[in-house]
């Protein structure tokens, strides 16, 4: 079995004029989401030793706040390819991930973890708002077998479900 966490980056700032998509940072609200996710995935055994992330500016942000927050320790790997990425696309990065690892936390954006999470348990339609978070895990021994259609939906969180000290 493997887990894959897909996390759709906190709120971000609007853009500035001249301000490059890529280069908008988190909003006060996203900041505030940033930390309550990064509390809860430090919780239990819920983090990933490894976290591919996207390199927009409120990805990194969004990561290094809950990191922060959450005092976590992992593997954060800036991926270009996450960036405006397919469902495809992201399926073909984890079918690279090596088999000693067992869970990975994608941080990225939507449109795309809305299609994948609903392409890897076959069906439905999870709506991601930012900083939501689903856990999803496969039913296969080695990454390069992941395909669409063999997960199942383990949890779904939101920044609103997780009270300050009072987290599911």
């Amino acid at each position: 079995m493997k887990t894959v966490l897909l996390w759709r980056h906190a709120k971000s700032s609007r853009p500035l004029d001249g301000t490059s998509d890529e280069k908008r940072p988190l909003a006060k609200r996203g900041i505030r989401a940033a930390s309550r996710v990064g509390e809860f995935l430090a919780q239990g055994d819920r983090l990933p030793p490894r976290i591919l992330i996207s390199p927009a500016l409120r990805a990194r942000e969004t990561v290094e706040i809950a990191v922060r927050s959450g005092k976590w320790r992992a593997d954060v790997v800036a991926v270009p390819d996450l960036y405006g990425a397919a469902p495809d696309d992201v399926l073909r990065l984890l079918r690279e991930e090596s088999d000693e690892t067992q869970s990975v936390l994608l941080v990225g954006h939507e449109p795309t973890w809305s299609a994948l999470s609903s392409g890897l348990i076959g069906g439905g339609r999870l709506r991601f708002p930012t900083a939501a978070l689903a856990r999803i895990d496969v039913g296969v021994s080695r990454w390069s077998n992941m395909d669409f259609g063999r997960g199942h939906l383990v949890w779904f969180v939101t920044p609103r479900l997780l009270v300050d000290g009072d987290h599911p």
